[in-house]
């Protein structure tokens, strides 16, 4: 009887089905735990994410810590800061997981550092079964931040006579249509065929006139953005008032005042010109201008003191020079001395190795398709201008705009830009 109950096969799917739901179910419960671990591995990292970050962070009780006294290396404040941010940023649930928490937030001469490492073990349901009451997980985040926290901001703006160009094709077409088919509102002072004096008249806007807002309105995020009444400061320059004098011009010396600099910033208009094609219209000299420039600034600092701050050329143009140079002119001459070319790149790479940043907003050259001067002169290296307003700029601090599209929110995104935020590195 029992050799026939051996032999006996009539039973095996049953068991063999009742087996396999068993090893299904285990590895479902199991894959339900590591899940639940993934989970928490995920809320962890997120939470040091942002203590890594938040502890670095330019008005965080750390950094604020060690720039006022000067501190280098471990920042007690700044691991107490990254503790809180870490609990915040999570549930109570997932952290009663933590067995271990650690912070490490350092300052050297130049870059505040952070790294967050947890550890953590998330309890098991399914897998108790088989003798595992948990699983282990951990993770880490690190983060940088290099404060520009105090920094001199030199604005140049380009007020040459082409900056007189409508703000708009509309624009351009009204000047046109009544200043006898030129789109330039030259500024001739005192004369009665003063197409300046014409454009206020018939309602045009000039470049020159979006550009000086502009400025106004960054200058306004700047004092709004500010931590400290001296974090930045301004000094506001131009090509001069009138083309007698057509050198670089002081609108405002450097000061910490905003107010003061933003009302110069509302002063700033067009060139003006005593005739018509005086000096044979040489009145854009943005190599010279640029190089005196140079001398000014001097070298740039690392700006984590009033006393060593950090420099930042900001230069408004639309990027065509107009000068007299027999010598070193990039396009062919029109006479003997006459250089209408893109912007010279030469003087700014000078700068950018004194440690000075360059931020570029190129307000575009629009095309003047009727105009016999621009298709002969400007025409063909209009698609050269961009490129070399761009090999002036520093990494990642160009833009370029249309006057019409935005150029106030331009000057606000670059002078935000040059604000450095802390960042997450691994």
């Amino acid at each position: 009887m029992f050799q026939s109950l051996m032999k006996d096969r009539s039973g095996n799917f049953a068991m063999m089905a009742a087996l396999l739901i068993v090893v299904l179910c285990m590895s479902i419960g199991s894959a339900l735990d590591y899940m639940s671990a993934l989970d928490a591995r995920q809320k962890l990292r997120q939470a040091a994410d942002s203590a890594a970050v938040g502890a670095i962070a330019e008005q965080s009780v750390g950094v604020l810590a060690a720039l006022t006294n000067g501190s280098t290396g471990a920042i007690a404040e700044a691991e107490a800061d990254a503790q809180q941010w870490f609990r915040t940023n999570t549930d109570a649930k997932t952290l009663a997981y933590l067995t271990d928490f650690s912070f490490d937030i350092e300052r050297n001469s130049t870059t505040f550092t952070s790294r967050v490492e947890f550890h953590a073990s998330v309890p098991t349901t399914f897998l108790k079964i088989v003798g595992r009451n948990s699983i282990d997980i951990a993770g880490s985040a690190t983060g940088t931040y290099s404060p520009v926290t105090y920094t001199d901001f030199y604005l140049m703006l380009d007020n040459s006579p082409s900056m007189g160009l409508g703000a708009t094709t509309s624009d351009i077409a009204l000047l046109e249509s009544n200043n006898g088919g030129c789109a330039f509102a030259c500024h001739i002072e005192g004369s009665t065929n003063d197409a300046y004096a014409l454009a206020k008249t018939i309602g045009a806007t000039l470049r020159i006139q979006l550009v000086a807002s502009a400025t106004q309105s960054m200058i306004s995020t700047a004092k709004s953005t500010r931590r400290y009444n001296d974090q930045y400061r301004m000094a506001l320059y131009t090509m001069g008032a009138a083309a007698t004098n057509a050198v670089l011009t002081e609108v405002a010396a450097m000061s910490s005042n905003l107010d003061t600099i933003k009302t110069a910033a509302g002063t700033v208009d067009i060139m003006s010109i005593p005739h018509q094609n005086y000096n044979n219209d040489q009145q854009t000299d943005l190599l010279t201008n640029l190089t005196s420039l140079k001398a000014t600034m001097g070298t740039g600092g690392q700006g984590l003191n009033s006393a060593d701050r950090q420099k930042v050329l900001f230069l408004v143009s639309d990027g065509v020079e107009d000068a007299s140079r027999a010598n070193g002119c990039l396009k062919k001459l029109s006479g003997n001395t006459r250089c209408q070319q893109p912007i010279d790149t030469s003087v700014s790479t000078k700068i950018k190795a004194n440690g000075v940043r360059i931020a570029v907003l190129y307000t575009t050259y629009l095309e003047i398709g009727n105009n016999g001067w621009y298709n002969t002169w400007i025409k063909p290296f209009r698609s050269e201008i961009a490129t070399n307003m761009r090999a002036c700029a520093s990494d990642g601090l160009y833009f370029e705009v249309s006057p019409s599209s935005g150029i106030a929110d331009a000057m606000n995104a670059l002078f935000l830009k040059v604000v450095n935020m802390p960042r997450l590195t691994g």
